[in-house]
């Protein structure tokens, strides 16, 4: 392979060079097998391509050589040829200074002619200008317009130009001498500015915009420029609110005129706003005196979504509106348009809020009161009442007789959303309406609103109610309904907290109302959580009276010391069963009625009670050895009864009793050893020996002496 430059142009790769050239050597590669490789072949190529390679490294440094001494050469040359034209650069500069100079001296020579030139010209100019006024003055003076300006009406914006003049020279002339001439300039000067406003409004009829455009720039020095921007406006609004919806036109047309005037007016901002002004003061104002004081007298509830609604959408249209160019404060402007119609009405927005939310209010208690065919009783206050309302709450005693509510609770879902609802709305209306600093007070006054009548006139009356409707514990009614008003009273109590926080909390987090907020809540709760109590207490009592009359009534002396001992065929006495089967029904009851810890809390009060019953029930009777077995089946029924509970104290209280109802069958000898057993070492000795003392055989089989 002869050795070429080409070969080692960039990317050269030397092992793929020595591969190219073993492979292209016979003998010197693969090919052939290992029989066919020629290693002295291939070490003579490779001497022969060296020696090549070193005639052409001395070939291509020969040239090299040369390459570099041309190149110094040109540098040369080229160095030599760059001081000559910066020889040539400096002479030319010099010219050129040389040449300004010359153009400065001649400008500032032809400047100060054209001074001389214009010192000469404008008193010519202002001398030919007065010449003419003077000749337009004699006519006036004389009586008769004779000059075309004045007589052709194609020449209107001349004539407006000269007669504008003539009315300021007019004003400095002396009234006694002048007069006559003054009242014709005047004359003249009123004409001329109508028919100007005429011609506006026939090109504003016609759409031509350049026209327009160039009769308000003729009308700008005329005092009937404000006139020219009122016909404009006037103008505009033909048409224009033609639909039901005022707010969308309103919004449409400035959107129009928006781009439009900037077209026809030098101050288009000052021309909108006059607009708006007008739509606001007028179209506006009116419409919104109609849709009010239509109600305002007679239907508070419309009233108030009318006033809501039409001040809603007077932001919404103010909002859009501050997109335009308006000057430089729109958004005090805008405020101050919609104060102007709404403040005769949110003054005293509060009073009929207030005023709507209590009879409204007042009309859905009583409304549901009516549908029950219920007469509301008055809940005394102060005096009596109060001394009878301390007594019940520290004795739990009845006071005064108890009412038949037949099951009715007195508690309607229904109810509390319509008046969450109307508070709802009212706290939206409060928030749109009210002054920022008056919303946290009024806001109070609706929450108050809400305590009156949904806590108070509702709840708190469903609960006094209630109380009254809970029988005496020694009561043989069975008729239990306070569960049922705990347990609506909790849904309401959910209700009434989600919206404290979602619509009050926003109106007042940030002002000193919101501690009294939750103070007069806090306050509520705490007054309605000691009745509910109160009442659950009582009803537990019911409930454990209940089982006591079960009790008296299904259970016999004999099932614990039955005559034939041998003929005991029951597993458990009826009383047992019925008594379960009540508790059973009344933890459903409880579990149905409340939520959270307080299902815990009333269980394990119930439980302990149910627990107390029935010891005190045992320990009233005397039992025989067959008796003894039989109140133990009774005991883990009711301890099976108590698993139901879920309570681990009450499983815990069965337990122990079970072990001590053991003691009623336990031989004699056994005795002692069972009292020191796991489940019954920590009892007191006398609760053990109480129980022994049960016994038939107590005194026959000397059962005292493991006491002693």
């Amino acid at each position: 392979m002869a050795a070429t430059a080409e070969l080692f142009e960039e990317p050269f790769v030397a092992d793929e060079y020595i591969e190219r050239l073993a492979w292209r050597t016979p003998g010197g590669g693969s090919r052939g097998g290992v029989e066919a490789f020629d290693p002295k072949r291939l070490l003579e190529e490779f001497v022969n391509h060296i020696q090549e390679l070193q005639v052409m490294d001395e070939r291509i440094q020969r040239r090299v050589e040369k390459l570099e001494q041309q190149c110094q050469k040109e540098a040369k040359e080229f160095a030599k040829k760059v001081q000559e034209l910066q020889k040539s650069n400096q002479v030319a500069f010099q010219h050129f200074q040389e040449l300004d100079e010359h153009i400065s001296y001649v400008a500032t020579k032809v400047c100060h002619l054209g001074d001389q030139l214009e010192g000469v010209n404008t008193p010519r100019q202002r001398a030919v200008e007065a010449q003419k006024l003077m000749k337009y003055f004699n006519e006036f003076l004389d009586g008769e317009l004779k000059s075309d300006v004045f007589t052709n009406s194609e020449k209107i914006k001349e004539a407006a130009d000269i007669i504008q003049k003539l009315h300021l020279i007019a004003q400095e002339l002396p009234f006694d001498r002048f007069s006559e001439v003054k009242s014709k300039i005047a004359s003249k000067y009123h004409d001329l500015e109508c028919q100007l406003i005429q011609e506006f409004t026939n090109a504003q009829r016609r759409g031509e915009i350049s026209r327009m455009r160039e009769v308000a720039a003729v009308l700008l020095h005329f005092k009937g420029y404000s006139h020219c921007v009122d016909v404009y406006i006037k103008q505009c609004q033909e048409g224009a609110f033609l639909r039901n919806d005022i707010f969308e036109d309103a919004a449409i047309l400035c959107q129009r005129v928006n781009k439009q005037v900037g077209e026809i007016f030098s101050s288009p901002e000052t021309v909108l706003a006059k607009l708006i002004q007008n739509i606001f003061e007028v179209k506006l104002q009116s419409y919104v005196k109609d849709q009010l004081e239509e109600h305002k007298k007679s239907d508070a509830e419309q009233y108030l979504k009318n006033l809501y609604e039409l001040y809603t959408r007077t932001t919404n249209l103010s909002s859009k509106l501050m997109e335009f160019n308006l000057g430089t404060d729109k958004q005090t402007f805008l405020s101050k348009l919609i104060k102007s119609i709404f403040i005769s009405y949110l003054e005293n927005y509060i009073e009929v809020e207030i005023g709507y939310l209590k009879s409204r209010s007042a009309v859905i208690l009583q409304r549901y009161y009516d549908s029950k065919n219920h007469q509301k009783r008055s809940i005394g206050t102060g005096g009596i009442q109060d001394l009878k309302e301390r007594i019940r709450q520290r004795t739990n005693l009845p006071l005064g007789p108890s009412i038949d509510t037949h099951g009715e609770t007195f508690l309607s879902q229904e109810v509390v959303v319509n008046l969450l609802q109307e508070t709802k709305q009212a706290f939206e209306r409060c928030h749109r309406l009210s002054d920022p600093s008056d919303l946290p007070k009024n806001a109070f006054r609706i929450f108050s609103m809400l305590v009156e009548f949904l806590c108070i006139e509702h709840i708190d009356y469903a609960l006094e109610t209630g109380l009254a409707g809970i029988p005496s514990s020694d009561s043989k009614s069975a008729n239990l309904y306070f569960l049922d008003v705990v347990h609506q009273a909790n849904t309401i109590f959910h209700l009434f907290d989600k919206q404290f926080n979602d619509h009050l909390m926003p109106l007042i987090s940030s002002s000193p109302k919101l501690s009294e907020c939750l103070q007069k809540k806090k306050d509520i709760i705490e007054q309605m959580e000691v009745k509910l109590d109160m009442g659950i207490d009582r009803t537990l009592n019911c409930m454990i009276g209940q089982m006591k009359h079960i009790l008296a009534a299904e259970q016999k002396k004999t099932d614990f010391k039955p005559e034939d001992e041998n003929n005991v065929l029951i597993q458990y006495t009826n009383a047992c069963v019925k008594v379960c089967g009540y508790v059973r029904k009344q933890v459903e009851k409880i579990r149905k009625s409340m939520d959270g810890k307080n299902v815990d809390t009333v269980l394990m009060e119930l439980g302990v009670r149910f627990h107390r019953l029935i010891y005190e029930h045992l320990q009233q009777y005397s039992y025989s050895c067959m008796g003894g077995m039989l109140a133990i089946c009774d005991v883990a029924e009711y301890r099976k009864c108590a698993k139901d509970f879920k309570i681990p104290l009450v499983l815990q209280l069965f337990d122990t009793l079970h072990a001590l109802c053991n003691l009623l069958v336990v031989a004699p000898d056994n005795l002692k050893q069972v009292c020191s057993g796991e489940q019954l070492a920590n009892l007191d000795k006398n609760i053990l020996h109480s129980f022994v003392q049960l016994r038939a055989d107590y005194r026959s089989a000397r059962l005292a002496r493991h006491f002693s």
